[in-house]
């Protein structure tokens, strides 16, 4: 029976093997390690599949990058566009916002502007204050207030829509700063009447503001570069992302509509839309600016709306996806597309099993065995994250080599996010409700040469969570003290790896109500 490296095992631990020995009895198995290792080995090996799967995503990316889309043909006449901003309190951002879009190219009688504000704060007050004044320079701007908030996001654009007069709608979050030109760039893709949706690739207005904005923006640049341009270039289903998109009205109605019982109402009305025979284009190369989260709480409420959204309109949706006659390449994506989340869940799991796995691999003479295992793992899992996030910024960065020394800190913020992910798949699996909760603007960008603080901190409450993250930190350091004690460099690197990610979004969620500067130069 292996034991722990000081030699001696806790009356708990006794337990715990005596009861591990006898599941493992029951099964046919010949010890307790064999259970653990089989176990482990199933999650790193689904871990793979998803790994693997960049591999497919970067080849369909490089087979179809140069088949850019154009429009069918021009618009003899501009249609009219209806431009809907929703808000829920922005105090800090509206007016950017609404500056930004009156400054859009489009004639000003085939151009209606409608704010969707559901705000509680003074955001109301600045929101109609900024409407009126341009509405006296002429521009065809709209002011709507809810009080009950129903269905959150989703149930504000419901509402425009009821009185939108375009029959192309934009939409843009209070964080992003659309191009003059965007309406000229992305209409004309209408002229062919398929098309349901055409959506531009996020650029970043704070990119460099912070560490923490810098592993954001490579994050996005991967999903929004490789992921956006190969599933839609190869005919793959892929999503309208919530913002700086623009929907053929009639698409919309026909998917039937903005539906709220996800947190993600846009990754949903995508797929609904594209079963209903709508196609969808990605511009790769026409951006639209936004702002990135810069407090780790808000960054982790973000993603975890995004988890949570993507699972539940999995299960609402996947269903219906392989019951259709779609080609089994666009079913298979679908379905890789909107399970990608429960890969948090498989590597908690997994970093919770990783001590007794090592334990039991201890006790096994055959090291070869183990060696290339961990080998194999390296390549599917960390090699394919790691060439993923560098093809994504050698395609839009001429300095892309400046970026590759944050590919450990890419790695890592994504290890610590597994705490929490896996805590959205839970509750999205379990249908646990939650709100639709915002993710907080400071209207910071690169422009801004001084170390500088938000203009106003919203309120952050970190609960428990981050000292689990923590907690799972001094358990990767217990990881790696073993691997010490017996020269076992791969479980060294890795758990260091691990480690680093815990502590970093665990402590950075407890530093939240403190203040934070820049610490990357603007280039």
């Amino acid at each position: 029976m292996p034991r722990f490296p000081s030699g001696r095992q806790s009356a708990g631990a006794e337990q715990c093997t005596l009861a591990l020995r006898r599941w493992s009895e029951r099964f046919g198995m010949t010890s307790w390690h064999d259970t653990v290792l089989i176990v482990y080995f199933v999650l790193l090996g689904l871990l793979s599949i998803y790994g693997a799967h960049r591999y497919a995503l970067m080849y369909l990316y490089y087979r179809h990058r140069r088949d850019n889309p154009t429009p069918a043909q021009r618009f003899t006449e501009l249609p009219r566009v209806t431009v809907q901003l929703p808000l829920f309190n922005e105090a800090t951002v509206v007016e950017r916002l609404l500056d930004a879009v009156a400054r859009l190219d489009w004639p000003a009688d085939r151009l209606d502007i409608q704010v969707l504000d559901d705000s509680t704060d003074e955001t109301q007050q600045l929101a109609r204050r900024k409407v009126e004044q341009l509405r006296a320079r002429g521009v065809d701007i709209s002011y709507h207030h809810r009080v009950d908030r129903k269905g959150f996001k989703a149930g504000a654009l419901a509402a425009g829509m009821q009185s939108a007069k375009g029959e192309y709608i934009a939409i843009f979050d209070a964080d992003f700063l659309p191009e003059p030109d965007t309406l000229h760039r992305t209409v004309d893709f209408f002229t062919d009447p398929k098309i349901g949706m055409v959506q531009v690739r996020w650029g970043h207005l704070n990119r460099d503001y912070s560490v923490l904005t810098r592993l954001q923006s490579m994050l996005l640049d991967g999903h929004f570069v490789i992921e956006h341009t190969a599933r839609n270039r190869s005919g793959r289903h892929f999503n309208f992302n919530g913002t700086g998109g623009i929907w053929r009205r009639t698409a919309i109605v026909a998917a039937g509509g903005w539906q709220h019982d996800t947190l993600t109402e846009d990754l949903d009305l995508s797929y609904r839309a594209q079963m209903k025979g709508w196609q969808f284009v990605y511009l790769r190369d026409f951006t639209a600016p936004g702002e990135l989260p810069v407090e780790m709480t808000a960054f982790k409420a973000q993603q975890h709306r995004w988890a949570k959204g993507s699972i539940q309109t999995g299960l609402k949706v996947l269903p219906s996806v392989w019951k259709s006659d779609l080609p089994f390449k666009v079913k298979s994506e679908a379905t890789f597309h909107l399970t990608a989340n429960l890969s948090y869940l498989l590597m908690l799991a997994m970093c919770l099993l990783m001590l007794p796995a090592l334990i039991a691999r201890l006790a096994e003479p055959e090291r070869l065995r183990s060696a290339l295992f961990d080998w194999s793992v390296f390549v599917l899992a960390t090699a394919s994250v790691l060439s993923f996030y560098v093809a994504a910024q050698r395609e839009i960065d001429p300095q892309w080599k400046r970026g590759l020394k944050f590919l450990p800190a890419v790695l890592a913020l994504g290890i610590g996010l597994a705490v929490n992910n896996a805590r959205a798949v839970i509750e999205a699996l379990c249908s646990y409700e939650t709100p639709f909760v915002r993710t907080p603007k400071y209207d910071v960008t690169d422009s801004q040469r001084h170390a500088v603080a938000p203009k106003r901190r919203y309120k952050s409450l970190a609960g428990l969570m981050p000292f689990v993250e923590i907690a799972f930190g001094f358990y990767m350091l217990a990881i790696v003290w073993v691997g010490l004690q017996h020269q076992i460099w791969m479980v060294v690197f890795f758990m260091t790896l691990f480690a680093a990610g815990f502590f970093y979004v665990g402590i950075g969620s407890l530093l939240c109500g403190r203040s934070f500067r820049r610490v990357i130069a603007p280039t």
